[in-house]
């Protein structure tokens, strides 16, 4: 079966967030998508399957997995998949994907983007964990916690230098929360194209950083639109490798919108 690596929320190889992209027939065991996951060893493998016509709202199931297990909702991985069944012509338009978080949406723009329709994630201030701080080192100025689907701590402070200069410790990182900590600063000069930048950690998945992810934003989206008073954002995450994520706040849904390019394609004998 045809295996691909597809990098999302980028317009060049090596850059963004990789995914493994594996169209089926239909899902096999769970522990075969997991062992092929820990293979792929990316942040998140997508696996993905049409449904039959007339299937309610849907058109493919998807679900994906990180190397050591499956989670609630992923925004690249569901970018990549859009983006290999639009550029293999399996698909055209808007694909509809359910998956655990819902039924979610994919368009192909006319220039070359998708723009997803993913559910905006409620934030909740919460008082600043004992230990935050000291094992992201940095000053913590306010923490939220987020929508069960997504389950991060989304992490204020004081500048976008801070976010760059981050080296947290991970293994203190893993007992935030049960997914992740999503630190995020105002972009240091605004008219370099982004609005906000941010990194993503996700030690209690498997994953010490993941360079762009497209869930942690239905909850970037509405922290800082309340902020900067706009419901149209760019939001630029990542550390050495980094891509940018255009969102679009519409009250309880966000449209994320990105490029994808696949850098790898194969067969995966197993």
């Amino acid at each position: 079966m045809r295996i691909r690596i597809v990098d999302a929320f980028t317009d060049r190889p090596f850059s963004g967030n990789p995914a493994g992209v594996l169209l089926l027939d239909s899902f096999p065991e769970d522990d075969w998508l997991q062992r092929v996951a820990a293979e792929v060893n990316l942040s998140e493998t997508a696996f993905a399957h049409p449904l039959p016509a007339g299937h309610g709202e849907a058109d493919w199931a998807l679900r994906w997995f990180t190397p050591t297990t499956e989670v609630d909702m992923c925004g690249h991985a569901t970018l990549a998949t859009a983006h290999v069944l639009h550029s293999t012509g399996t698909a055209t338009g808007t694909v509809r994907f359910a998956a655990r978080c819902g039924v979610l949406g994919a368009t192909a723009e006319p220039d070359g983007t998708i723009t997803m329709d993913f559910p905006t994630s409620s934030l909740t201030p919460v008082p600043t964990p004992d230990g935050l701080a000291e094992a992201l080192g940095a000053e913590v100025l306010a923490v939220h916690d987020t929508a069960a689907h997504v389950g991060d701590l989304l992490v204020d402070v004081r500048d976008e230098r801070t976010v760059r200069a981050l080296a947290p410790d991970f293994g203190a990182l893993r007992g935030f929360s049960p997914r992740g900590i999503v630190v995020t600063a105002a972009a240091q000069d605004p008219t370099l194209g982004y609005d906000f930048a941010s990194r993503g950690f996700f030690p209690a998945v498997g994953i010490d950083e993941d360079p762009v992810t497209g869930s942690a934003h239905t909850a970037l989206a509405p922290h800082w639109s309340a902020r900067l008073g706009r419901d149209d954002l760019v939001g630029r995450q990542g550390g050495a490798r980094t891509g940018l994520v255009r969102t679009r706040l519409r009250g309880d849904r966000t449209l994320l919108n990105g490029h994808a390019v696949t850098v790898i394609e194969g067969d995966l004998h197993a």
